[in-house]
């Protein structure tokens, strides 16, 4: 009985520490993924309406309109494409077209 109770307790550990190094490893992953880009920054629509911040450690925060940080979560940068996850889980992604102008769900953002 002892045996198994060390043994399951061991386990866990186990099991804990291996999450934990993956979602560290994950989150380093993201964070020199995004390190390495050119597109930190703040990108707005024309109107001015909708206006993306992204931030140097890979997280971004969203106004609309009247709304400041309307909407906050994470990003990463792959190659020209980025990919969004909000915070309540939504995502969504986009292209960067150039260095200054970024599509992303039907509407174009321009660097400011």
């Amino acid at each position: 009985m002892v045996i198994a109770r060390h043994f399951m307790t061991t386990a866990a550990l186990v099991l804990a520490s291996a999450h934990s190094d993956f979602a560290l490893a994950n989150a380093e992953d993201t964070q020199a993924c995004n390190q390495q880009h050119p597109y930190v920054g703040m990108w707005v629509t024309s109107d001015g309406r909708i206006r993306h911040e992204l931030l140097a450690n890979g997280r971004y925060d969203e106004a609309r309109g009247t709304r400041e940080s309307a909407y906050q979560g994470r990003y990463e940068v792959k190659g020209n494409q980025i990919y969004y996850w909000d915070d309540t889980g939504f995502t969504a992604d986009g292209v960067f077209v150039d260095e200054n102008t970024l599509d992303h769900a039907g509407m174009i953002f321009r660097r400011q």
